[in-house]
C-alpha cells in the first residue's frame, strides 16, 4: 500500500515580533475551540518562530508529510485580517508517494493578496503538465486566478 503526502515549508513575516507572537496565540486557540471536532479546520500544518524568540518571522511547514495547502491559506487569511496584513504572499508545494505510482507526484504553488484577504493565483504542475501533453503547449495553462 502506498503512502501519499504533501510538503510544504515557507516563511511569512508578520511584520512585528508582537505579531508574530500573536499568530502562535491565535493558532493555539483556533486548535483548542476544535479539540474534538470531527473534522478540525486548523490542522494539517505547522507554525514556529523562524529565528526563535523575538523573532517576527513565522515558518509554516508540514506536519510529518501530512500538510494541508488549504488549510495553511486559510489560516493566513484569517491571520491576515487579525493582525491587518498587507502585501503578497506565497508558498510552494509538492505532492509525493511512498511507492512509485502514477499520477502521484507534482505540485504547485499560491499567491495571496493578504490585504485583500484572498488567494489572486495558483498553478498546479499536474495540469500544466497534462496540458502541455495534450498539445495545448507548454504554456497552455497559466497561473490561475482564483
Amino acid at each position: 500500500m502506498a503512502d501519499y503526502f504533501t510538503h510544504f515549508s515557507c516563511a511569512l513575516d508578520a511584520g512585528t515580533p508582537e505579531n508574530a507572537a500573536a499568530a502562535l496565540d491565535l493558532l493555539l486557540r483556533l486548535r483548542a475551540e476544535e479539540e474534538d471536532a470531527d473534522d478540525p479546520e486548523f490542522s494539517g500544518f505547522a507554525l514556529s518562530l523562524q529565528d526563535g524568540p523575538g523573532s517576527s518571522v513565522l515558518w509554516f511547514h508540514d506536519d510529518d508529510g501530512q500538510g494541508d495547502v488549504e488549510v495553511a491559506i486559510r489560516f493566513v487569511l484569517r491571520l491576515a485580517e487579525e493582525l491587518d496584513l498587507t502585501g503578497l504572499w506565497g508558498f510552494d508545494y509538492a505532492h509525493t508517494c511512498s511507492r512509485p505510482r502514477l499520477e502521484a507526484f507534482g505540485g504547485g504553488a499560491h499567491v495571496i493578496d493578504l490585504g485583500a484577504r484572498k488567494s489572486i493565483g495558483w498553478i498546479s504542475t499536474h495540469e500544466w503538465l497534462t496540458a502541455a501533453l495534450n498539445g495545448e503547449g507548454v504554456d497552455a495553462v497559466e497561473a490561475l486566478v482564483a
